[in-house]
């Protein structure tokens, strides 16, 4: 586990930002996908992702600073 050391924690920063940014770029992404079809599903796909969004960086970017 070289990447995990205590010198070197840039794998743990990288999972920590895919944390934070990942799930609310891919709601987003199905959000829009499914906008034209069924635009009330989208919105609560929307609104997952602004959640999530302000949840990581709250609790994600605590942690990291």
């Amino acid at each position: 586990m070289t990447a995990l050391e205590v010198g070197n924690l840039n794998g743990l920063v990288a999972i920590f930002v895919l944390i934070m940014v990942g799930p609310p770029l891919l709601f987003t992404i199905i959000g829009f996908s499914i906008k034209k079809y069924q635009p009330k599903s989208a919105k609560v796909f929307f609104i997952l992702a602004t959640v999530y969004l302000i949840a990581g960086l709250g609790i994600c970017g605590s942690l990291m600073a």
